[in-house]
């Protein structure tokens, strides 16, 4: 594949800008550490590619069709991440005693590329930018695919270590507030951009 390089280069920069995955991660690494984040970033890279396959093998081709409905979803995604971003901006000490105090899961962060604006957009550009009309349509969506799933692991890793290493200056609450109120407002930051795409 001519591309590879290129593809690569696309793939590191999408994958590590800020974005809402790399804010939530951030989020839950200072919340609850490493280890307890570790089925959050697991699930990114399951459910990108798997949104990459779907996208390239078909789903593109009714956004196509009816350019409408992604408008619609753009707007319904949108406002999934206002609702995020207020139980972000809300959310307190993690109560590790607490059932409903834990941090996203394998399925869960799966199920939220499906809901994130900025993965529509990279994907998209993506398959836009990467794929041939004479290639190999199986096998550059395929690469594309392993790649964003290889890089989202050590990507998401960088992103909760830094959580972690703030967790320290959000022991105090007034400190863990302010935080998640700007983590608040970056999630909302991120995503403004693909609403006027």
């Amino acid at each position: 594949m001519d591309n590879f390089l290129p593809l690569l280069g696309f793939v590191i920069v999408a994958t590590t800008t800020p974005g809402p995955n790399n804010i939530m991660v951030m989020a839950s690494g200072a919340n609850w550490g490493l280890s307890r984040t570790m089925p959050h970033i697991l699930g990114i890279a399951f459910g990108f590619p798997v949104m990459i396959v779907a996208l390239g093998l078909g789903l593109e081709a009714a956004f196509k069709a009816l350019p409408e409905l992604y408008d619609i979803l753009k707007w319904i995604a949108f406002a999934y991440m206002l609702y995020l971003a207020w139980r972000v901006a809300n959310a307190g000490r993690p109560r590790l005693e607490e059932e409903g105090g834990r941090p996203l899961g394998i399925l869960g962060a799966a199920a939220f590329q499906w809901v994130n604006p900025k993965a529509w957009a990279i994907i998209i550009g993506a398959l836009a930018l990467f794929t041939t009309p004479s290639g190999n349509q199986f096998l550059e969506i395929g690469l594309m695919a392993l790649l964003f799933g290889l890089v989202c692991i050590p990507n998401g890793i960088v992103w909760a270590l830094f959580g972690t290493a703030i967790a320290r200056f959000l022991a105090d609450d007034r400190h863990r507030r302010i935080f998640n109120i700007v983590m608040a407002v970056l999630l909302i930051a991120s995503v403004v951009p693909t609403l006027f795409e």
